[in-house]
């Protein structure tokens, strides 16, 4: 579903690179019992949109995967960055951040990665400097799948790690 309304807030912030793109990781509560039932995820890197991490979902996912398929697959990415620390580039306990309205909202039908709920969107952390949120060199990337029919893979770079 899209959003028309922003949101800004502080909470628990993982900042992490995929596919050379830095997205934010935060947690928002709907209620006093502060739970984090929502997962907010947004691109950081100047000049990429929220709409590209749903390019890569839809890209590195099953051709015929559903919505909230697709916002499980962000959600994991986002989960094993704060987990595992792949790819983190900073972590931060309580960080001040803020979503742009326009973005996408998805409910999930059971809680996922003790979330209920994903938000993505446009989005800014508090005290990051340019280099943490500057593009990262990458292998791969989630370009739109191609035919190798027909092309010679000799020196080619992967296109994508799906």
């Amino acid at each position: 579903m899209p959003s028309d309304v922003g949101l800004t807030g502080s909470s628990r912030v993982t900042v992490f690179a995929l596919f050379g793109v830095v997205f934010g990781y935060a947690t928002h509560h709907l209620d006093q019992r502060r739970i984090g039932d929502v997962a907010i995820v947004g691109p950081l890197t100047p000049g990429v949109e929220w709409p590209r991490l749903w390019q890569m979902a839809r890209n590195c996912g099953r051709p015929t995967a559903s919505e909230t398929e697709l916002a499980q697959w962000v959600l994991t990415q986002a989960t094993r960055a704060f987990v595992c620390g792949s790819d983190r580039i900073a972590q931060f306990h309580e960080q001040g951040w803020k979503l742009e309205p326009g973005g996408k909202r998805v409910r999930f039908d059971l809680t996922y990665a003790n979330r209920d709920q994903l938000w993505t969107g446009n989005l800014t952390v508090e005290g990051l400097t340019p280099d943490q949120v500057a593009e990262r060199p990458t292998l791969y990337n989630a370009s739109p799948r191609t035919s190798s029919k027909g092309s010679s893979s000799a020196g080619a770079q992967p296109s994508q790690p799906c």
